[in-house]
């Protein structure tokens, strides 16, 4: 029985398809379309002008910089960041004041770079301090120049310790390796 129905089955699946296929289609009412029209007379249209690419808006006038008074790691530091837009734009990521760093556990720091001249020597003021309020950790506040050079800025201080700093996102990430060479990695925050 099962042998029969799949017979029957599969001799509707091939008939009916050729059946559907000798039925005449159904009339199609064509209808005619409207001429083309016709090209003008005069074909010389004037060409075509390119489209001038939309002014830039204009940037105000940078300011001038204005003095910052904070507290870094328990420093009182004056210093002063200038205008992004006032040094060239390869600078521009370094200009600013970044804090919030951590070392080690124990010291905290903060650096401000101020200017950024063609060449890219750069003004800074980096401060250091305990972590912790009431730690003994010596702490100070250093102004001097470093150079940015190939994508970092480098400073090196009066003891031997070098600086590197490197844009990471709008902070900056900085590495610190001691006279004695040990070294310490901290991410540096943007505050202005």
């Amino acid at each position: 029985m099962k042998k029969l129905i799949s017979a029957a089955l599969l001799l509707l699946a091939v008939a009916f398809p050729a059946a559907a296929q000798q039925q005449p289609a159904p009339p199609f009412n064509a209808q005619p379309l409207p001429p083309l029209a016709a090209p003008p007379a005069d074909q010389s249209a004037p060409p075509v002008q390119p489209m001038a690419p939309p002014a830039a808006p204009a940037l105000p006038a940078a300011s001038p910089p204005v003095p910052v008074g904070r507290d870094f790691c328990g420093q009182n530091v004056t210093a002063q960041a200038a205008d992004p837009r006032s040094v060239p734009d390869r600078y521009r990521p370094f200009i600013g004041i970044f804090s919030d760093a951590a070392w080690n556990a124990q010291l905290c720091a903060a650096l401000v770079v101020e200017t950024v001249g063609a060449d890219g020597t750069a003004t800074i003021t980096y401060a250091f301090g305990p972590l912790v309020s009431g730690d003994k950790t010596q702490g100070g506040v250093l102004h001097g120049t470093g150079v940015i050079k190939d994508g970092a800025l480098l400073f090196q201080n009066n003891d031997g310790s070098q600086y590197v700093f490197q844009p990471y996102y709008s902070d900056l990430a900085g590495k610190w390796t001691t006279p004695r060479g040990q070294t310490y990695d901290a991410i540096f925050k943007r505050s202005f």
